[in-house]
């Protein structure tokens, strides 16, 4: 039994076909996709969550264990530029692939910075190599494998922040803020986060930004028919409400509708806190006491505008980050002060830049994401959200967006409730938890659980993280800790 259908529950059902199990996809909403779940409304398509893949290689492993073409059945578009950054102030600089242009783009918004944004760039690709490569497929279940690699982690400034490594390197206050960035990605603080997480630009660097053609729904799509393709199947609607355990051993589920469902294994792909904190809660736990789970440090969440336009925004590109006019502030009131801040950074999709089959003819299908604190602030989001979204509609359409309000014909909002409603994450987390030091590698609940048998975690609560490749890494380390179904007859 595999609990949820997000990236980690798909992926984990097919590798564990392909191990020689039956597999049952178990699903609370209607639809498969979880934080990739999909929103369809007056003839647009949005992705509710993830939209930049960048390391298509995760997918194409899938493809190839269920007997079949990634390049059959997806059509990955490789963008490049990846993403426009805009300041405050209405500069702005487009990230791209090649190094030797981004130096010299570098070298003209921010004079004389080139040659230690290069020196960066070197540090985040031994950051890729150390902790990507080399660990984030691999179990972290016992502290003699940490402590071997602790180490290397150090020389390359694990107790250094991500901003605090890009500080290292340049000077101006709104390059570091473009190069650090990258941890609110994966719902972490850049200010907090352990500098292994500056690995990201190198994966973008490495393998390139891409975006599936029908939107990151027709990868949940084509992973739900590599299921069904091996026999298995995917039960939307199916609320799992306990995982059952007997003797130590995870034995199979009870359903919210009272129904029993046996299992020679069960992988979670609920989150963590959820996991231990609801579906165990009759299991008697030595680690991820319910304690624990209450006292663990959850990310950011996020409130996200969908929108549909009347007319097309040709000026705007595929993916934009715009940046508010104050950097650590801005991340305090999320982080520590939980307030709703006046004003905010805001990521912009655009992907009818891409694929206009994703609206009707002549019109821009988009959502903007702004980081908001998760449920643990004091934020009425029934009475705030309409006003706050309301001010990000000014915004954009005081810069990127101009008569964006006169356009708008379809209007759907996300705010941190959804996340703890409909997802099941504790706080209304975005991502999970939050990807400090302390809470990363060992110091994750463990893909196979440290309290029951027969139960594994994947997803992005569990190693190595959240994003899309972390999460699909989290069910290839299964390949390592499940027996293959051989063994169990």
């Amino acid at each position: 039994m595999v609990i949820g259908a997000g990236f980690g529950g798909l992926a984990a059902a097919i590798r564990l076909g392909a191990r020689g199990y039956r597999v049952t996809v178990l699903e609370k909403l209607d639809a498969p996709g979880g934080r990739a779940f999909v929103f369809r409304q007056d003839g647009f398509t949005f992705d509710a969550g993830p939209t930049i893949i960048t390391v298509p290689f995760v997918f194409e492993e899938l493809w190839t264990l269920a007997g079949r073409r990634f390049a059959d059945d997806i059509d990955l578009r490789e963008l490049d530029p990846f993403y426009r950054i805009s300041l405050a102030d209405g500069r702005f600089i487009d990230v791209c692939r090649d190094e030797a242009e981004m130096r010299r783009r570098v070298d003209v918004l921010f004079p004389g910075e080139g040659a230690g944004f290069l020196r960066f760039q070197a540090e985040c690709r031994r950051l890729c190599d150390l902790a990507f490569l080399g660990q984030s497929d691999r179990p972290m279940h016992d502290l003699v494998g940490m402590a071997k690699l602790a180490p290397d982690l150090l020389t390359h400034g694990a107790l250094r922040s991500v901003h605090g490594l890009a500080a290292k390197y340049v000077r101006d206050p709104d390059l570091r803020a473009i190069l650090s960035f990258h941890p609110l990605l994966i719902g972490g603080d850049p200010f907090k986060t352990t500098a292994v997480y500056a690995l990201i630009p190198e994966l973008e660097r490495r393998w390139g930004v891409h975006f599936a053609m029908g939107g990151t729904g027709a990868l949940v799509q084509g992973l739900a028919r590599l299921i069904a393709g091996q026999g298995s199947e995917i039960r939307c609607a199916e609320e799992v409400d306990e995982i059952l355990v007997e003797g130590g051993r995870a034995t199979g589920v009870r359903l919210g509708s009272g129904e029993t469902l046996a299992a020679d294994l069960v992988v979670s792909n609920a989150d963590p806190g959820w996991t231990y904190g609801h579906l165990l809660r009759r299991t008697a736990r030595r680690r991820w006491t319910e304690r624990k789970v209450a006292r663990a440090r959850y990310s950011m969440s996020l409130f996200v505008w969908y929108f549909g336009t009347d007319k097309r925004y040709e000026d705007v590109p595929h993916h934009s980050i715009l940046l508010g006019p104050r950097y650590r502030g801005l991340l305090d009131d999320i982080f520590r002060r939980k307030t709703l801040a006046d004003d905010f950074s805001l990521y912009l999709h655009r992907p009818t830049a891409t694929d206009p089959s994703l609206a009707p003819p002549g019109h821009d299908a988009f959502y903007v994401l702004s980081p908001v604190p998760n449920l643990s602030a004091d934020i009425d989001w029934e009475s705030a959200a309409e006003p706050y979204r309301r001010r990000i509609e000014r915004h954009l359409s005081d810069t990127v967006l101009p008569g964006l309000a006169q356009s708008v014909v379809s209007s759907h909002v996300v705010t941190p409730p959804y996340f703890r409603d409909r997802l099941n994450t504790p706080l209304g987390a975005g991502f999970s938890l939050q990807p400090l030091l302390t809470q990363s590698a060992w110091f994750r609940p463990h893909n196979r659980s440290e309290e029951v048998e027969g139960l594994y975690l994947v997803g992005a609560g569990t190693h190595p993280g959240a994003g899309v490749p972390g999460v699909l890494c989290s069910a290839k380390i299964l390949d390592t800790v499940v027996p293959h179904a051989e063994t169990l007859r």
